[in-house]
């Protein structure tokens, strides 16, 4: 075969490889999603997202759900049997969210819906106060609050603001009603919507168990392993590496390092 036959073979290979290591990870998804399906006895829904890059710039972009997340949601509900265990308030069986590393903003609001939010032991959660485009809601309130002449726009978004509040506050409310009853529930709405602490706080499990929410400790084998089929996507540099290595055994110091004894006093 001449050299540029085997160019083209190696370009050819080149240029399937991305859309079969793919096809690989979806494959092996399947398989973990359906071996924790079994273990739990419960529909599986996984909403997981990984920081996305620019194709553009190349600057890193966070995704956060959209209309898409949320359609596909509602399919994987609508294909649940109703006496089956799933993450959803409103349905017949039990409700749990699984939270390996961290549900933030909707995230949040998609856990505080459970019977129960399974945490690893170094999990967050975060709060649901609104945003407004890049501020937060309860910010624009705070500036308006200030004794000076504001322009039309501000006074705009801080209406829409205390309208975003008042919504994001009351959903909550309704979410953790059933388990918490009426006052604590309106009491921890309020701590977590109401911009309590900045939007991207990581609120830890002893912070979760103080506001009183069903949390516990315990993600599975299986739920790590499903994580790491969920690469970050290519074009990067890992921001973390490590080698376990082997414990060091106790040696003898060396010769240079072997301590002198004292000299005797002459008498």
């Amino acid at each position: 075969m001449d050299p540029l036959s085997l160019l083209w073979i190696f370009f050819i290979l080149a240029s399937l490889q991305p859309a079969l290591q793919r096809q690989y990870l979806v494959v092996q998804r399947r398989r973990r999603l359906e071996d924790i399906s079994q273990k739990r006895n419960a529909t599986v829904i996984t909403l997981i997202h990984r920081q996305e890059t620019m194709s553009l710039f190349g600057f890193p972009l966070v995704r956060y759900i959209d209309i898409d997340d949320s359609e596909g949601v509602l399919r994987a509900i609508r294909d649940s049997p109703a006496d089956r265990a799933i993450a959803l308030r409103d349905h017949q069986g039990k409700v749990s969210a699984v939270v390996p590393h961290y549900a933030m903003s909707g995230g949040t609001l998609i856990a505080l819906a459970a019977d129960e939010i399974v945490v690893d032991s170094h999990a967050v959660l975060g709060p649901v106060d609104p945003q407004l485009g890049q501020y937060p809601a309860a910010s624009i309130l705070a500036a308006v609050e200030h004794p000076q002449r504001h322009d039309d726009q501000t006074l705009i978004l801080a209406d829409v603001a205390r309208k975003a509040i008042v919504q994001v506050e009351s959903f909550t409310c309704r979410m953790l009603e059933p388990r918490l009853g009426a006052e604590k529930a309106r009491s921890v709405a309020r701590v977590l919507a109401t911009g309590t602490w900045t939007h991207d706080h990581p609120l830890q499990i002893e912070e979760l168990q103080l506001l009183g929410l069903p949390v516990s400790v315990g993600i599975g084998d299986e739920e790590r392993e499903l994580m790491t089929l969920y690469p970050q996507p290519r074009g990067r540099q890992p921001a973390v590496e490590y080698a376990p290595g082997a414990p060091e055994r106790p040696t003898l110091p060396s010769r240079r390092e072997m301590p002198r004894p004292a000299r005797s006093e002459r008498g």
